[in-house]
């Protein structure tokens, strides 16, 4: 199912895919998604929810896996990808497509005020405490501080705001 609050700006170019399994998929007042932005229901049955005041911008790449709970007022730039899923793949019988998803880290988290820079991949069991800035380029997994700046991978505390 797909929600959309009626003050949200969506563009035209922009690819929702409903879900086949259930997943909820939505997003708040006043946020918006810019071009090329894929929200993907795949790997999971986990909803996404995008809240209020949100710039997501083109490229970003979002899918719905184990879940995605992202605040109000977060900024996402170019070409950040979230991926709240992992594959299985212990077997060597068999294709790691035909193994299926490894269990849930918690999906991925980013609380309010949150800015993440351009071409980031957040992983399976973020936390993105309030107020933290993630530099362009990092990958994050894990829980990170609020009011902070990290960069990098592997990813490193900068400074506190």
């Amino acid at each position: 199912m797909i929600k959309i609050d009626k003050s949200a700006v969506i563009s035209l170019l922009a690819d929702i895919e409903d879900s086949s399994r259930g997943s909820l998929i939505s997003i708040g007042a006043h946020s918006s998604l810019d071009s090329f932005v894929k929200i993907k229901p795949a790997g999971g049955i986990g909803d996404l929810s995008i809240g209020s005041h949100c710039s997501i911008n083109s490229g970003c790449v979002f899918y719905t896996g184990n879940g995605i709970k992202i605040g109000d007022g977060v900024l996402i730039a170019a070409n950040s990808t979230f991926a709240p899923t992992n594959h299985k793949y212990l077997s060597r019988e068999k294709y790691i497509r035909e193994q299926g998803f490894a269990d849930t880290k918690g999906g991925i988290v980013v609380k309010n005020d949150v800015w993440i820079g351009s071409n980031c991949v957040i992983l399976d069991g973020a936390y993105i405490g309030q107020g933290a800035i993630i530099a362009a380029g990092s990958v994050v997994r894990g829980q990170l501080d609020g009011y902070a700046i990290y960069g990098g991978n592997p990813l490193k505390k900068i400074k506190e705001r």
